[in-house]
């Protein structure tokens, strides 16, 4: 294995570290000895021995072979190797990220810190981590940053056409590189050998710039190369559309370097989210190498998580989900086969609204009560506590490898949030980025346990958290409503209730009564001035569960539903709804609010004089949409269809998923090329149609003016029926909580 080391001087070393990872093999008593025979006779690659693993779903050792690779790098092919041999054979721990072993074994993690012992040809003689991946406040490595960029939108594909020049900055300095001077290329390695950075910050680096040096590198025949380790090459993996969840989405190429980091911000959901800090907090949790945590999903690093604690459990891993569903009557999987709990809202405006948030409630809940697909319907306890409508048993013996996962994260994360709160701004932030990074593996780890895909997945858990969240939510209705609180709205894990004259001390008491009977935790996510919840846009008066904007406290507003929140929206549109909100968040009740829309209307009037005059920057107009199918592969002209083949006929390659940009140009012409112009194919005399921006302007405003022309009437909650006293019992009185 080759580590790169960086000291607190910056000075980097390249040192190699013997490894040898091991993957197992289960089978017939015949077929492993015939296997151990054939790889016996391998002995100047493999090691091969017989020993024990415990089966996860049963909770017993089986007997396997464990076969060790002495060279790393050929420790997946020879699993495949086992595969020919006999495809009967079943493999266990064979197709894991070789990194990730080495630091499962060695108890280290990237951007550790580490006191190593090596001899004078850089080969380590020790290794031990001086760091823990459960730290709050850690000490990052020195790291000196290069940023590559091209000029203009940073946001518009430049695999679309547009070729502006190339920006790359370090530590401030700016260096702008075009085809005027000398070859990019040329100006980039020069600055590249210079500065010798360790990581390379890009947006459109893998799809698009770091291709096309390499190609002008190669083109001038000169060698570009872009690793700080000379002995490897650089690495290009193949862009794929692919479904997720009913929706066609496309992975670009990744360009992956050695002794140098990588990251492009464009092709990185982490990174872009929470910056650089929370990269850094995933890949030392997950234990996934850098550029890998930040181009993968945090599914997987979930899921490599959980491989860990399996390992170390001495567990074996399948190479693919092995557990198929458990038989259910009909009656059974209508009762399982349900998601969260949801309440419609009260249309309209109410102030001194309070929303309820369970804290993480679907990790809380696999935390609390072991939920974990191995420990539901276990074999060990036939009369284990039962879950709620689904009669499904939780394992009282052992912890789940899922509930291990996530107490761990939820820990943390509340720690944090604690060091938030009493830390200056610049150190609040980055404790936030830090959190939020934590909450994007806690948000994917419930779904993981139903995915299709999961080592460990079993879909009676995830069936399982869902009905105890039902629960919950149920039972956090009935302790409002018996204290004289109005439900407004709830969905899956959050409560919107009102009780006229109520203060901050009021909600808070009262989540702590529902904390309590429920054992999860509950925060006031925050006591809103006023709330406003937005019928259907196909149909008005019917209330949907995620359309509406409320004012905080604080002056802060919460968008849900709102083309604001649309990547598709135009700037032009997203910036005139922004700007609107800021105005009415200054009001503090009906009369107040009213007054402020009228303040808004004229902040409405401005965009429309603006469009109609054509003062607005063409880039303020772009509709940006992905494409779900080939371009010729569209049947009707619609005005995604078109951008798409206008891309396809100007020679651009675009794959079903990725984003494409557009502006309008004539919605109602008979031609459809006329309709709209791809972005990247832009020429200022095509012009823009004012009149359907207009209309668009007026569409994205007219959610302010369904407020009803009075504050609806605020009936209290219906009286609860005699003797339904059940909401003072603790919530799941039978089910433990295994520590």
């Amino acid at each position: 294995m080759t580590l790169w080391l960086i000291d607190r001087n910056q000075a980097h070393y390249r040192l190699t570290d013997s490894f040898t990872p091991a993957f197992f093999v289960s089978g017939s008593e015949e077929g492993l000895a015939h296997l151990q025979d054939a790889a016996q006779k391998q002995a100047t690659k493999l090691r091969v021995r017989l020993t024990e693993r415990t089966d996860l779903w049963l909770n017993a050792q089986r007997k396997v072979l464990e076969v060790s690779v002495l060279a790393p790098t050929e420790f997946v092919g020879w699993g495949r190797w086992v595969h020919r041999f006999d495809s009967r054979l079943q493999l266990y721990n064979s197709d894991l990220m070789v990194a990730s072993l080495y630091c499962w074994e060695k108890r280290v993690f990237p951007l550790a810190l580490v006191e190593v012992a090596a001899d004078e040809e850089g080969r380590i003689q020790a290794i031990e981590c001086r760091d823990s991946e459960w730290t709050l406040d850690y000490e990052m490595p020195p790291l000196k940053i290069m940023q590559i960029r091209l000029t203009g939108c940073s946001g518009i594909d430049p695999a679309h056409g547009q070729r502006p020049a190339l920006e790359v900055e370090i530590d401030g300095t700016c260096w702008e590189l075009d085809e005027s001077g000398e070859p990019p290329a040329l100006g980039f390695a020069h600055l590249l050998k210079r500065e010798d950075p360790d990581v390379i910050l890009s947006e459109w680096g893998d799809s698009t710039i770091l291709p096309l040096l390499r190609q002008q590198a190669e083109h001038l025949k000169f060698s570009l190369n872009l690793n700080r380790d000379q002995a490897a090459s650089v690495q290009q993996s193949r862009a794929r559309s692919y479904m997720s969840y009913g929706r066609i989405l496309f992975k670009a190429s990744a360009t992956t370097l050695f002794g140098r980091i990588h990251v492009d911000k464009q092709n990185s959901f982490i990174s872009e989210k929470c910056d650089f800090a929370g990269l850094w907090e995933l890949a030392r949790v997950t234990k996934l190498p850098i550029q890998y945590a930040a181009r993968t999903t945090t599914g997987t690093g979930i899921s490599y998580m959980q491989m860990e604690l399996a390992h170390r459990d001495g567990v074996l891993i399948p190479e693919q989900k092995a557990e198929p569903e458990d038989p259910k009557q009909l009656d059974e999987l209508l009762a399982a086969d349900r998601g969260g709990l949801v309440f419609v809202p009260k249309l309209g405006f109410t102030p001194n609204v309070a929303e309820l948030d369970f804290v993480s409630q679907f990790p809380s809940i696999m935390a609390r009560f072991n939920i974990s697909p191995e420990t539901v319907n276990c074999p060990c306890c036939p009369d284990a506590p039962r879950i709620p409508e689904l009669d499904y048993r939780i394992c009282q013996k052992r912890r789940g490898i899922t509930s291990r996962v996530v107490e761990r994260l939820i820990a943390k994360r509340t720690e944090l949030k604690k060091l938030q709160k009493v830390s200056a701004s610049d150190l609040a932030l980055r404790f936030k980025l830090l959190r939020d990074s934590l909450k994007w593996l806690l948000v994917c780890c419930f779904g993981y346990t139903g995915y299709k895909n999961a080592r460990f997945g079993k879909i009676e858990a995830h069936e399982a958290i869902n009905a105890v969240a039902r629960e919950t939510l149920l039972v956090a209705k009935e302790i409002a409503e018996s204290r004289g609180y109005e439900l407004l709205h709830a969905l899956v894990d959050s409560l919107y209730v009102w009780k006229e004259g109520a203060t901050h001390d009021d909600y808070e008491k009262l989540a702590r009564d529902i904390e309590d009977q429920t054992r999860l935790p509950l925060a006031i996510e925050s006591v809103y001035r006023y709330v406003v919840f937005l019928p259907s846009k196909q149909y008005q008066g019917v209330p949907v569960p995620n359309r509406f904007f409320a004012v905080g406290e604080d002056g802060e507003v919460k968008i849900r539903g709102l083309e604001c929140r649309r990547h598709d929206t135009p700037p032009l549109l997203n910036r005139m709804q922004h700007e609107v909100l800021s105005i009415l968040a200054e009001a503090h009740d009906y009369d107040s609010y009213l007054q402020k829309l009228e303040v808004g209307r004229t902040a409405l009037a401005a965009y429309e004089e603006r469009l109609a005059s054509g003062d607005v920057e063409i880039k303020d107009l772009v509709v940006s949409k992905r494409i779900t199918r080939g371009p010729r592969d569209y049947q009707k002209a619609g005005v995604t269809a078109i951008a798409a083949q206008q891309l396809f006929g100007s020679g651009v390659k675009l794959r079903p998923g990725q984003n494409i940009e557009y502006i309008i140009t004539d919605s109602e012409s008979a031609v459809p090329n006329d309709r709209v112009r791809a972005f990247a194919l832009w020429e200022g005399w095509f012009g823009y149609d004012r009149k359907k921006y207009a209309a668009m302007l007026h569409e994205a405003f007219q959610p302010f003016e369904l407020v009803a022309a009075e504050i609806p009437q605020q009936n209290g909650p219906d009286e609860p029926p005699a003797g339904q006293d059940w909401v003072d019992t603790p919530l799941f009185a039978g089910l433990k909580s295994i520590v």
